[in-house]
């Protein structure tokens, strides 16, 4: 039970993730009828700064990966 509690929050985060890109692209879009693909790689440099902050931080003994 515990695994499916766990995905269950891992669906929405992931999801929230993928609505919040959404959501700048429709705002971005809804005014100057442009789309700025721009959102996609500020997403990815978040990726990589929290990818980089976790593997330097495993030997530190804080939970996580």
């Amino acid at each position: 039970m515990d695994i499916f509690v766990q995905q269950i929050i891992n669906g929405l985060v992931l999801g929230s993730m993928y609505a919040l890109v959404a959501l700048g692209y429709t705002m971005v879009y809804g005014i100057i009828s442009l789309i700025n693909f721009a959102h996609g790689e500020v997403l990815m440099v978040g990726a990589m700064v929290s990818w980089s902050v976790v593997t330097a931080l495993a030997d530190s003994g804080l939970p996580g990966w």
